[in-house]
């Protein structure tokens, strides 16, 4: 019950928070957005129409088809937050912290929509618009939802080229690239991790200096060698971001010669990361 409280606040929070970096930050450097946000702040720029009164009545259309077409639960969530966005940024409008440094501006307007966006997102919840005429194009025609959003993004950036200017749309993608990049660390969470292949024959000594001199866990993988056909033990071990240097250190110290495969991953749970190892 706690965890379902949370996600409804989630939503709320980061519909606040996005709300604050459109005003404070995106709309007062005269930047654009992606989506049916920057539709809305297109119209404000050009008709001095309502950010959130515009981006509640273009959810509208979408929201009533959308809630028999994949289930009440997600266009719940997301209705929550189209009303909550809507609300937040009419209460926010006053908010701004114009920057004559538009780069400034760009960074910190991604910076916070990110934060925004990524507790919404990680709720379960989006702020509808382009995010439902996606899964629209994806259940219909079966086109992947990352080219849909990419496509309509660039339309709309492209018409705020025409309406703030070819330059004050380039500092608008890089607060769009910024906002991606930190709507990923909220979703995948500060507790990633690495995850490290090693396939050597000497595996039994870099298991032990991995269990003393890290104190991780790993866990041995039977596999064979596709073309000698030979049997290998594989080292699977997950260690923080700061310890990679380290059990590659540990590796070449006692095999020069090891096949090391090392791969992100995202909200690690566990022994040694979530709670400390006994």
């Amino acid at each position: 019950m706690l965890r379902e409280w949370w996600k409804w606040a989630s939503i709320v929070l980061g519909s606040l928070v996005y709300s604050v970096g459109l005003n404070a930050f995106l709309v007062a450097n005269h930047l654009a957005e992606g989506g049916f946000v920057g539709i809305s702040v297109l119209l404000l720029y050009k008709f001095k129409l309502p950010l959130g009164v515009t981006f509640l009545l273009l959810n509208i259309p979408l929201l009533i088809p959308a809630w028999r077409l994949f289930g009440h639960d997600f266009i719940l969530r997301t209705t929550v937050g189209v009303l909550a966005v809507s609300l937040f940024s009419a209460l926010t409008a006053r908010l701004q912290l114009p920057t004559s440094d538009h780069l400034l501006g760009a960074l910190y307007a991604g910076v916070v929509t990110g934060l925004g966006l990524g507790l919404i997102f990680r709720a379960g919840a989006t702020t509808g618009g382009a995010d439902i005429i996606a899964r629209f194009v994806r259940h219909w025609y079966g086109l992947s939802m990352g080219k849909t959003l990419f496509s309509i993004d660039v339309v709309v950036i492209g018409i705020g080229a025409w309406v703030v200017g070819r330059e004050t749309a380039m500092y608008s993608l890089v607060a769009l690239f910024v906002s991606s990049r930190v709507i990923d660390f909220v979703i995948e969470g500060v507790k990633a991790g690495k995850a490290v292949h090693i396939i050597s024959d000497k595996y039994e000594d870099i298991v032990r200096d991995i269990h003393e001199i890290l104190n991780r866990g790993t866990t041995l993988l039977d596999a064979s060698g596709g073309y000698t056909g030979e049997a290998k033990r594989v080292i699977y071990c997950v260690v923080s971001r700061e310890e990679v240097g380290r059990i590659q250190q540990i590796v070449h110290d006692i095999d020069p010669r090891a096949f090391v495969v090392v791969n992100d991953v995202h909200e690690v749970l566990g022994e040694g990361f979530t709670y400390p190892s006994p």
